[in-house]
């Protein structure tokens, strides 16, 4: 983790910044085994108003489900309104995307031109240039008027098995635990969004870096909103784009965040704030 903060870029902002930030969307293509379809269209109405609203988004890695799925054209054509949306993020230089476990092959230089650069759009029948000269970091800090960092990053750095031995877990979960999770309904155990031990584990890892460090701390990758905002902690997490009815983010407006949760009533989709305002 401290590797990962000493070599991240700084972005500086203020008053005037406007930024969301969620984690762990895991677009998968569709199938039975793809956890984020349920939302997508929640997601997709949450993208155009930040758009609209002039905010720059962040994603905290897990953006794509490229542990379960091999290729990445095939995310792509599953979720083609969103990626145009990303795109258009992107071209307004509003778009940061952060790498994590599950889309870890991000980190490749290659991955941008090999897989993001050429669409082709059927009904115009030309290819398109999608996310040209976009980066994928490993972390980011937002430095708030040269008063306060905050480090953003996904939250898998030093968990063995999700970090140094990615590849053997990406073969676990792509050939075992999703055939096993699709027909007998089992949980991959090394997953800390689906074991609660490994969850509290990774939770109290994390904290304990931001308070030996004394640094502000923006994760994902439990998929368990954390936003301590009275109790002195350091620790803050975006939660995940796959719950059973919502979606769930950070916002930073006029140097204050708030956690907020996306969810669909019948007849609209609406934005609630879950947590206290905290100025920065």
């Amino acid at each position: 983790m401290s590797q990962v903060f000493n070599s991240a870029e700084d972005i500086k902002f203020d008053d005037a910044s406007k930024f969301i930030l969620m984690s762990d969307v895991h677009r998968g293509t569709g199938s039975r085994a793809d956890n984020f379809a349920h939302n997508a269209n929640i997601f997709c109405q949450a993208l155009k108003y930040y758009f609209n609203k002039g905010f720059t988004y962040i994603e905290i890695g897990d953006g794509d489900e490229l542990w379960e799925n091999r290729y990445f054209s095939e995310i792509f054509n599953a979720y083609q309104p969103i990626f145009k949306l990303l795109n258009a993020f992107h071209i307004n230089k509003r778009f940061y995307s952060i790498f994590g476990n599950h889309d870890m092959i991000k980190k490749r230089k290659k991955f941008s031109k090999e897989y993001l650069l050429l669409y082709y759009d059927n009904l115009q029948e030309e290819y398109i240039r999608f996310f040209k000269g976009i980066r994928h970091y490993e972390g980011l800090i937002l430095n708030y008027k040269n008063k306060k960092k905050i480090f953003v990053v996904h939250g898998h750095q030093g968990d063995l098995i999700n970090d140094q031995f990615w590849k053997v877990a990406r073969f676990l979960v792509r050939y075992v635990w999703k055939l096993l999770e699709i027909y007998f309904g089992v949980q991959d155990p090394t997953s800390p969004a689906k074991n609660y031990r490994k969850k509290r584990t990774t939770e109290k890892r994390i904290t304990n870096w931001a308070e030996l460090n004394q640094q502000m701390i923006i994760t994902g990758h439990t998929h368990r909103p954390m936003f301590p905002a009275n109790n002195g902690s350091l620790y803050f997490n975006t939660g995940s784009c796959v719950h059973p009815e919502c979606i769930t983010g950070i916002e930073i407006e006029k140097g204050v965040m708030q956690l907020v949760k996306w969810c669909q009533q019948p007849n609209r989709i609406v934005k609630e704030v879950i947590s206290q305002s905290l100025k920065l």
